[in-house]
């Protein structure tokens, strides 16, 4: 009952899909998912919008055990979406460029009993629980792909990524049975620090914002009647309770939900309640009009150089530059934007193809000016006071490059490529062929989830043999050989001696149809 990965997606997508290897879950793991289905259709029954029981089932999800993701991706095609698992947090330009394409990526890693409630990591009942039964709504399912593309065009900063490599961090330690407190404590220290460290609030921090208070934390409705959408809340027995609430503040959801920050460790004091999901469209096209994607121009190559990440500008004949913008240079030093100067590794492309015979690892010149790349000799004399003269060669390289402006000696390698464009229509986030840069730089070593792998095998290894081989037998009793009275009367006695075995506890009472004790 594995998830085969998907043959049809790109290779650089392909890597961070895994096996589910539905054999490693214990049957403590089974017990936590039937425990939290079981508390979340009968709360969700007149809290949730109405496609999400509906899509339970058309999921392949139920409440008796936690589900194949083989199947899940066969029934989700009836949606026109695709499931694939993968382990723990992936990076948010792969999350994102999967959702992009109508891919759900399903983390395979299953919260502990100790946080049963609500976890930071993603795990399979988020994100098969929360996420895919939603998608049975069309007008909804539109909109997470939307969401993705969104996200997947925003620009991130070098501060996002630290916040990301936090949280993932703190996603790990927190699941793990092992882990002291002194390393839970760091690993929040650690987050705190990322998110204070950020001196601006990035087009990708935006976009997060934006999926955050709709599809993980989304309401839908009146703001005196909402009803939850929201993954977040779908997955969650905590704040699908506390939500609804007085405790809980709701507001109308506008284009400027992006202002509001979230923290991922605590249950949401405000939410955001969209009218209906055409609403969800308003406000994406609002956000979408303040992107880099979308303006181009000196706004775009602003946002990009203050981001000091890989990003692609995008020319008017279609080329595409990719590498990190470090420097405009203007007209009379605060004049238009004359050109900017992009550092390498990079490479051109054009409609997210790669082009030319290898990547660069030099720099890039964008010219915003009309003309070809020269060939041969050339001495340019362009507006604003640019003079540009050297060797131009094939695939826009020159060679003994010398540049000035206002008659200012310009600081720039004698070997580049120099690209011309009279208005640079989009700079969008990450680079113009994803799998071409995934192949000549990317990370060899994708299973960024290794430390999720280890926390897993942890808490298989933390079980107590007695206690797995207790729950195994209540659920051959559960699954067909049904309740032995005498036994599980037995196994409460001997459960009086671990007072913090609670769900075990309440998977014993429910086959001899007691009231179940409350947790310790």
């Amino acid at each position: 009952m594995a998830a085969s990965p998907t043959p049809d997606l790109p290779a650089h997508l392909r890597r961070y899909v895994v096996d589910q290897d539905y054999g490693a879950y214990t049957p403590r793991d089974q017990a936590v998912w039937r425990h939290i289905l079981s508390r979340l259709t009968t709360c969700l029954e007149t809290t949730a919008h109405p496609s999400y029981l509906a899509g339970l089932a058309r999921a392949g999800i139920g409440v008796a055990r936690i589900p194949s993701l083989a199947e899940m991706d066969g029934r989700l095609a009836g949606f026109g979406w695709r499931a694939v698992a993968v382990r723990g947090f992936i990076p948010p330009a792969v999350f994102t460029e999967l959702q992009s394409l109508g891919v759900l990526a399903i983390a395979t890693e299953i919260r502990t009993p100790e946080h049963i409630d609500y976890t930071p990591a993603p795990d399979i009942v988020h994100e098969s629980a929360g996420h895919a039964p939603i998608l049975a709504d069309p007008t909804y399912a539109r909109y997470l792909r939307r969401c993705g593309v969104a996200g997947f065009k925003a620009i991130s900063s070098r501060e996002d990524q630290a916040v990301y490599e936090a949280i993932r961090h703190l996603s790990v330690v927190k699941e793990d049975p092992a882990a002291t407190p002194a390393a839970r404590e760091d690993a929040e220290a650690r987050l705190a620090a990322a998110c204070a460290a950020r001196t601006y609030v990035s087009e990708g921090a935006r976009a997060s914002r934006l999926y955050w208070w709709t599809a993980e934390y989304g309401l839908v409705g009146t703001l005196d009647r909402p009803l939850i959408y929201g993954a977040g809340l779908l997955s969650s027995i905590g704040e699908a309770g506390h939500c609804l609430t007085a405790r809980v503040a709701k507001a109308p959801l506008g284009p400027d939900c992006v202002a509001q920050d979230y923290d991922i460790t605590r249950m949401q004091p405000q939410l955001f309640v969209a009218r209906d999901f055409d609403h969800l469209f308003e406000v994406l096209d609002a956000f979408e009009a303040t992107l880099a994607w979308r303006r181009g121009g000196e706004a775009g190559l602003e946002e990009a150089l203050r981001a000091r990440t890989v990003n692609h500008v995008v020319l008017e004949d279609g080329l595409a530059v990719t590498g990190q913008v470090t420097r405009l240079e203007r007209a009379a030093g605060s004049g238009p934007v004359l050109m900017a100067v992009l550092e390498g590794p990079g490479l051109l492309s054009r409609d997210g193809r790669a082009v030319g015979s290898a990547p660069w690892h030099g720099t890039a010149l964008v010219v915003l000016a009309a003309g070809p790349s020269p060939r041969g000799a050339f001495r340019l004399e362009l507006p604003g006071g640019l003079i540009l003269e050297g060797f131009g060669r094939p695939e826009h390289a020159v060679t003994g490059l010398r540049a000035s402006l206002g008659g200012r000696p310009l600081d720039l390698p004698g070997d580049a490529l120099l690209c011309f464009s009279p208005t640079v229509p989009s700079v969008a986030g990450g680079p113009g062929d994803p799998g071409a840069w995934d192949g000549w730089f990317g990370d060899r070593e994708p299973a960024a989830g290794e430390a999720q792998a280890a926390a897993r095998r942890s808490r298989a290894a933390a079980l107590d043999p007695g206690l797995a081989a207790r729950y195994l037998e209540v659920r051959a009793m559960r699954e067909g050989g049904g309740p032995d009275p005498v036994r599980l009367r037995l196994m409460l006695d001997e459960l009086r001696s671990r007072p913090g075995e609670w769900l075990l506890r309440e998977e014993i009472q429910e086959l001899l149809d007691l009231e179940p004790t409350p947790k310790a």
